[in-house]
Parts: C-alpha cells; sequence; structure tokens
C-alpha cells in the first residue's frame, strides 16, 4: 500500500489521539491528515503532478511532518534537505532531480534564492513559512496561505512501485547521490523496525535527529504507521531541556547516535533510571562502544537497548537483541525480519565464521536504485543468489561468529560517519581547495570519543599566512556544519603513493586519535 494510507487510516481510527507535539504546536491524527490534504490538493493547484519531486527543505519542525504527507498525497515525491546544506549543494540537488517545488522556512529563503540563481531553475514553485513578523519572503508563496483552502481528494492513480521518497546521500565521488525508495521499500522497512523493537501504538517517540536523516525520519514515519505520537525537537545540544521533555510526555522510545550517548555518558548529575518512562533506547550511525553499552545500561535499567547497523541504500540491516548484550556486546547482531543478511568475499561467495567480507543484503527494503546514476546503482546493487533479484553490496566489511552474529570490521570506501551523518572527503576538499591560500588538502577521518570520528584537514599552503581558523571560516561558510574540519594540520608536503597521487590512507596513518 501507498505510505500515507496509514495516515488516513490512523486517523479514521482515531482523529482525536495526538500524533505530533513540536516546540509551537501539537497535533491530533485528524488535523494532520486535514493539513497534509490541504496542503497536497495546493500542490496540485500549483502545478505539482504525480511523480515529481519536491524538495522539504526544513529543520524539525510541525511543516515539515506535514509537508512529508502532502507530497505523497499529491503523488509526488518527497526530499528532505538537511536544514544547514549550503546554496550550491541545494542547486545541485534542485537540477539533479529536477525538483518541480521548494517547501522551506523564512529563515532558509536566501539560500533557496541563492541556489535558484545557481541552478537557472527561478521559475520553481516555492512556498514558504512566513518570518517572524508574518511576512512571507520575496519570491516565495506564503505556506500558510496554501492551508487555508479545503481539501478536496487528490485522485493521482499513485500505486505502492512509485518513488516515495528520494534521499541524498554522500558518495565517494563528492556528490551527493539521491537514494531512489518506493512506498513498497518504505513500508517494508518500517514494518521490520517496529516489529523487533516491539513498538505499541501508546508508544511515545522523542527524536533529536533531523529529518533529512532516515534514522529521524523514520521515527515520523513508523510514529505514523502505529498511530503513536511524535515528539519532534530540532536539537540535543541541551540535554537537559531534552530529558525534561522525556519526563513531561511520558516518552517511551529514545533513538541515539553515538555523539549523544557520550554526552550523555559525560554528564556526572545523573542518577540510574531518572527517566522512568522509557521503555527503549535505538542506537545506529555507527557501533557504540562495549563501555558506552555497559554505563547506558546501569543509567537507563528499565530500558531495552538496541544496537543496530543500517544504511540509507535500504534503511536498516541488522540488529542486536537486548537479550544478547551481555554475551556479544561487540555485535550489531543478525538481520532484521523479512531480511537476509550475508558476508561474501571479493568473487561474491560466502565466507566462514571470523573471516573478514564485504555485507551483502536481501530484503523488499533495498533501494531501487540511485537516481540517474547507472554506474553507481551497478556498483552497489548486483545480480543475487536468485536469478530475479539484485542484492545489496554494502561496501563495509563485517564478519560472523559460529552462531551468526555480525561484526563491524571497516569500511571499504573513504566515507567519513561523524554525529551520525555520512561525509564525502571529496566534497570537503573540493571546498578547501576553493581557497586560494591553500595548495594541497587532504581529508581523513580521526577517531574521536563523542563524534565517532572528527573530520580532519591536512593543508599544504601557498599562503604562510593562512591560519586553521582562516580555514575553518571558510569551510563554514560552503560546507554543512557536520562537515565542516574539526582538526586542521599545516604540512610541507602530503604523503603520496609511488605513482605521486596523494595517500588518504598513509594520511589518516599520520594522525592521532582526537583526545
Amino acid at each position: 500500500m501507498r505510505f500515507e494510507q496509514f495516515l488516513i487510516g490512523n486517523a479514521a481510527r482515531h482523529a482525536a489521539k495526538t500524533a505530533l507535539i513540536t516546540d509551537r504546536r501539537r497535533l491530533n491524527y485528524g488535523e494532520v491528515n486535514d493539513l497534509s490534504s490541504r496542503l497536497a490538493a495546493a500542490l496540485v493547484n500549483a502545478g505539482v503532478k504525480r511523480n515529481d519531486r519536491v524538495l522539504v527543505f526544513m529543520d524539525n519542525c510541525w511543516e515539515a511532518a506535514i509537508s512529508i504527507f502532502a507530497i505523497l498525497k499529491a503523488g509526488a515525491t518527497f526530499s528532505p534537505i538537511n536544514a544547514s546544506t549550503k546554496a550550491d549543494k541545494l542547486a545541485y540537488i534542485m537540477t539533479d532531480c529536477e525538483a518541480a517545488a521548494i517547501l522551506t522556512q523564512a529563515k532558509l529563503m536566501p539560500v533557496v534564492t541563492d541556489a535558484q540563481a545557481q541552478s537557472g531553475k527561478a521559475d520553481i514553485f516555492v512556498a514558504s513559512t512566513a518570518a517572524p513578523n508574518g511576512q512571507t519572503p520575496a519570491g516565495a508563496g506564503a505556506f500558510d496561505a496554501l492551508l487555508s483552502d479545503e481539501a478536496a481528494p487528490v485522485p493521482h492513480g499513485g500505486i505502492d512501485v512509485d518513488l516515495a521518497m528520494l534521499i541524498y546521500t554522500s558518495g565517494s565521488t563528492g556528490r551527493p547521490k539521491g537514494v531512489m525508495m518506493t512506498h513498497r521499500n518504505i513500508d517494508a522497512a518500517s514494518e521490520s523496525i517496529t516489529t523487533y523493537l516491539r513498538n505499541e501504538p501508546d508508544d511515545i517517540i522523542l527524536n533529536v535527529l533531523p529529518l533529512a536523516f532516515d534514522y529521524g525520519l523514520y521515527q515520523l514515519l513508523m510514529a505514523i504507521r502505529l498511530g503513536a505520537t511524535l515528539v519532534l525537537e530540532k536539537s540535543f545540544a541541551f540535554p537537559h531541556a531534552i530529558f525534561e521533555r522525556i519526563r513531561e510526555e511520558g516518552v517511551t522510545g529514545f533513538p541515539l547516535v553515538p555523539t549523544m550517548a557520550a554526552m550523555i555518558l559525560q554528564m556526572r548529575d545523573l542518577e540510574p533510571g531518572f527517566l522512568p518512562s522509557l521503555r527503549y533506547l535505538s542506537n545506529t550511525a555507527a557501533a557504540l562502544p562495549p563501555p558506552h553499552i555497559a554505563r547506558l545500561r546501569e543509567l537507563f535499567p528499565g530500558a531495552r537497548l538496541y544496537s543496530m547497523y543500517g544504511l540509507t541504500e535500504c534503511k536498516r540491516c541488522t540488529y542486536l537483541p537486548p537479550e544478547e548484550l551481555d554475551l556479544r556486546p561487540g555485535s550489531v547482531g543478525i538481520a532484521i525480519p523479512n531480511t537476509e543478511a550475508f558476508v561474501v568475499d571479493d568473487e561474491g561467495k560466502r565466507v566462514p565464521p571470523g573471516v573478514a567480507g564485504e555485507l551483502v543484503i536481501r530484503g523488499p527494503h533495498v533501494m531501487r536504485g540511485y537516481w540517474r546514476n547507472d554506474a553507481a546503482t551497478e556498483r552497489m546493487l548486483r545480480p543475487g543468489p536468485n536469478p530475479w533479484e539484485k542484492v545489496l553490496y554494502t561496501g563495509d566489511l563485517f564478519q560472523t561468529d559460529e552462531e551468526g552474529f555480525l561484526y563491524f570490521v571497516g569500511r571499504k570506501d573513504d566515507i567519513i560517519k561523524t554525529r551520525g551523518e555520512k561525509v564525502a572527503p571529496k566534497e570537503v576538499e573540493t571546498v578547501l581547495h576553493a581557497h586560494p591560500g591553500i595548495a594541497e588538502a587532504v581529508v581523513v577521518g580521526v577517531a574521536d570519543p563523542v563524534l565517532g570520528h572528527a573530520i580532519a584537514a591536512l593543508v599544504v599552503r601557498s599562503d604562510l599566512g593562512l591560519t586553521d581558523k582562516d580555514i575553518i571560516r571558510h569551510c563554514t561558510r560552503h560546507l554543512e556544519d557536520f562537515m565542516v574540519p574539526k582538526i586542521v594540520e599545516f604540512r610541507t608536503e602530503l604523503p603520496k603513493t609511488d605513482t605521486g597521487k596523494v595517500s588518504r590512507r598513509l594520511a589518516a596513518e599520520t594522525m592521532e586519535p582526537a583526545q
């Protein structure tokens, strides 16, 4: 079924139940359904057609949640964009997916306007929330005005193999790639995850992760699927305020990334059981160190802790059942329900326990491919064990134990995971090389106890007066905040291979772990 049907069905069954809680507004299922239907009708009236791509360029707000379901109801495909995305990257995405519309916020309109100018897509339909003074920014339609008319059903004729989502992820070339997910993909992933998490309709899930990050996005999708309640926060910058929110709302589910876990464990004033309503915590993006797992279990004795592994191309791959934590705290578990995960060598043959190889995933949640990028798609989706299928080669190295539990070994490519986000070093290097005072630069990930990995730049200067602060300011102007280097080291030359190419591997070997 198409995913918006979960919202429509839950609104019919319990319209008055709270669906969404944000800092500015609480919405029940009836209101979310009605507002998204009104916006869907407005989008169609503005020219959005079935299978068009519509960008949702917002932070975590109620308008973003409404926009996602409105786009689905219009028969279109939503593409969530991180609110810290800069104009040049936004322009690339607008052009790459041939976006028909952008739904955004007043504070982000300068970025949208700049991106339109760079991409030449000045005629794209843009709707913006109002500024604090109530004025709609120049160049945008009023978002609130789109919600004012009565909603009529939109007969788009779509089916569940239509694209529901196009989510852009960093790639080794430095250009983001659009991961194509159908309604059927999202249905399968959300059903599997809510099954092993043992989610219930009375769950109240708190999400501080960006909706542009698939882990954060799925908190919304899973809550709506279940008929549960989502508490949507903008960040984890003030943990005590989040803890108070958990207590106020009686939150039962709390998704984490390792950065958040490290922040919690550095706080000295927390007593075990201080958040008694929590029934479960989950972690993905990078593995939690076993000592962190042990300390989290001490702090949250009444909550199940799920260690998980996934990637945008299939949402989730594995999970470790909480009852296995004591036996194998370093494992990311077994395949999620209705999924098969196995490890192969370079020839695609399965390897025995204890031998490292590439993780391969079979399942109905595997992406359809990368948007208009056949070469990248063919690298990731390859013929499977059966003649009718293709399976996902993750690019990550794993091994299994004798019981079949999986352990992450390393990444085959250069992608750096920091703060739960994937960063392509090439994209950062492109920005560094644009600075006139930089002759050469290479970017690597450095192990960091809080970030997972910190972005480090090794730089050869052509301007000896250039400082590390100058470089960080330059990067801040051109990159999302999680992509800005935390470490800058100056070198007289960069490590190179025998053929004269800069070696990222050798550069990484010269770096010390972050303190």
